[in-house]
């Protein structure tokens, strides 16, 4: 003796129904048909987002990177301006400055040592506040590794491997997000 199947919902109008097959998952013709043409756009708009994603350019490629990368750097280095001492505690932007800027030394863009968190007034209008900087950078990272920035590194990146450095940093913050840290705050030492 075979048995029904049990009822259960159609995938388009949502109403319970008893199905006829054991797969079936729409109560009739016309819900079958909307689910088609449901499947058939989706699987459109997936063609398209990978053509489109083929398309990119190499500098819209660096700009994602380097977007998620100054993310990862706000979130895992100190909540405080490393120029001035200023706390983001109270709603500010915090930004992710670099010591030596990417138009001048773009081979050090994805560098953690280079980059720190920095308030608006010290990045932007002060363009880096770049004498506080450096002496905090000698007491966080130490000369040796202040001197090994002046050595000039590689700066034209494959599409591929900014599409690496993208994922790495996604990956980290994703990671970073799971843990404890997340929203803990450190101070260093100013």
């Amino acid at each position: 003796m075979v048995s029904k199947p049990r009822k259960k919902k159609c995938f388009v109008c949502r109403g319970r129904f008893q199905p006829q097959r054991m797969m079936q998952p729409c109560c009739s013709v016309t819900c079958a048909i909307e689910k088609a043409k449901r499947d058939k756009a989706k699987q459109m708009r997936k063609e398209t987002r990978k053509a489109k994603q083929k398309l990119k350019s190499r500098g819209q490629w660096l700009r994602e990177a380097q977007t998620v990368f100054n993310q990862w750097i706000r979130l895992s280095k100190p909540n405080v301006c490393i120029s001035c001492g200023n706390n983001f505690s109270g709603g500010q932007q915090a930004q992710a400055g670099h010591f030596y800027t990417t138009a001048a030394r773009p081979d050090l863009r994805f560098n953690e040592d280079n980059v720190w968190v920095q308030c608006v007034g010290c990045n932007s209008y002060k363009s880096g506040n770049v004498e506080a900087y450096r002496a905090q950078l000698v007491h966080l990272i130490g000369q040796d590794r202040l001197d090994a920035l002046e050595v000039v590194g590689k700066s034209d990146w494959s599409i591929d491997e900014i599409k690496q450095i993208k994922a790495k940093y996604q990956a980290k913050i994703k990671e970073w997000k799971k843990s404890e840290k997340f929203y803990v705050e450190i101070e260093p030492p100013f």
